[in-house]
């Protein structure tokens, strides 16, 4: 429920009000000033002290209050009437005035009847029964305000509505777009712990098996394998305590020394030879973790599916960013009919940095796996 208070007539014009006054000493009050400077004392004094208590009351509003400066309004239009024999010029005038200042049409209504009785009361006094042009604009001037401050009265009333309906909506939307971004961010971050889970403990587990297989097929060198196993599993301890939070993701180890840690990590458990060339390339976190995963993964995919027996890595700074290079000689797979988590988690971490992804394979012809980020995000 909206608990703000309705805007009331005194609402029609705020904006005209700061102006109308202007209007209303120019034609309302300044007139009759003039018409009377040449009169008798008897209607100068009485008139000049009218003009000078309406003048007053109305600097006085905030003090006095909108409805007793209409009060002193309605008398003093009346007033004038009495003492000049006519004031239609300025009831008309003062019209506004009764609208501007209520607070809903049956208050500017019966303002506005009492200013038009005693207006033309005093007129009536003056020409006895006759109907001069004096009442005749009284009447037509009470007739017009009434109506015109009604319907201008029932325009910004559906103004305001219309403004309460379109911010009830803009309230709604922006809560539907909250619960979107809301639902949006869970989807990334569901997305990205996968990501990581894939790239990280999964990867792990799975050497964890493969190292078991081996070290079960091969007993002598089982303590060897069980070394590989125990690095392994304090590996993706601290990539599960990570991915938590509980510790930092990666060091400040340059991506040279990591990959290379990375490579002689796979070559004593895979036994396959491993050519590379890593140049010592500065970058970013961000780029480091990027390439490291990538790394990683095109590695995973060697292990599992390659059956090669070598790898080649080369790492490069070329002016349009850093370059990451992957091959093997192995049995090699159609693209197109291989899209695979770990391709497309590779794809989407580059693409977070601007950079592309890109795999060239065919079966029989081994693979190649480029990776590249562009220099002004590495």
């Amino acid at each position: 429920m909206d608990l703000r208070p309705r805007p009331g007539v005194r609402d029609l014009a705020r904006t005209p009000g700061r102006w109308y006054t202007a209007v209303w000493i120019l034609f309302g009050l300044w007139p009759p000033a003039i018409a009377v400077h040449d009169r008798p004392a008897a209607t100068l004094y009485p008139v000049v002290a009218l003009l000078a208590v309406l003048a007053l009351s109305h600097a006085l509003i905030r003090v006095i209050g909108p409805y007793a400066f209409l009060c002193v309004l309605a008398g003093g239009v009346g007033g004038m009437s009495f003492l000049l024999g006519g004031g239609a010029a300025m009831f008309i005038v003062a019209l506004p005035l009764f609208w501007i200042h209520s607070r809903n049409p049956g208050h500017a209504i019966a303002f506005v009847s009492a200013a038009a009785a005693l207006t033309f009361a005093g007129t009536i006094r003056w020409d006895g029964d006759t109907l001069t042009g004096n009442a005749v604009f009284t009447l037509l001037g009470y007739a017009a305000g009434a109506l015109l401050g009604l319907w201008t009265h029932r325009v910004l009333e559906q103004r305001d509505e219309r403004a309460r309906r379109l911010a009830t909506e803009l309230d709604s939307t922006r809560r539907r777009l909250a619960e979107a971004y809301q639902r949006q961010g869970a989807a990334e971050e569901r997305e990205r712990l996968a990501r990581e889970i894939h790239d990280t403990l999964a990867q792990g587990f799975a050497s964890i098996v493969v190292l078991a297989e081996a070290a079960r097929a091969d007993p002598e060198n089982g303590a060897q394998r069980l070394l590989s196993i125990e690095r392994t599993a304090r590996e993706n301890l601290a990539e599960a305590r990570a991915l938590v939070g509980s510790a930092p993701s990666q060091s400040s180890t340059s991506i040279a020394a990591t990959l290379r840690r990375t490579l002689d990590r796979f070559t004593e458990d895979t036994g396959l030879s491993v050519t590379a060339e890593l140049p010592e390339i500065e970058c970013d976190q961000p780029t480091r973790i990027a390439l490291l995963r990538c790394t990683q993964e095109s590695l995973a995919n060697v292990r599992k599916h390659a059956a090669a027996s070598t790898v080649g890595v080369v790492l490069a700074l070329h002016p349009h960013g850093i370059e990451l290079e992957i091959t093997d000689d192995g049995r090699g797979f159609v693209v197109g009919d291989s899209p695979g988590y770990g391709l497309d988690g590779m794809r989407r971490r580059l693409a977070e940095l601007g950079g592309d992804l890109t795999v060239t394979s065919s079966v029989g012809d081994g693979t190649r796996v480029l990776a590249l980020i562009p220099a002004g995000t590495a």
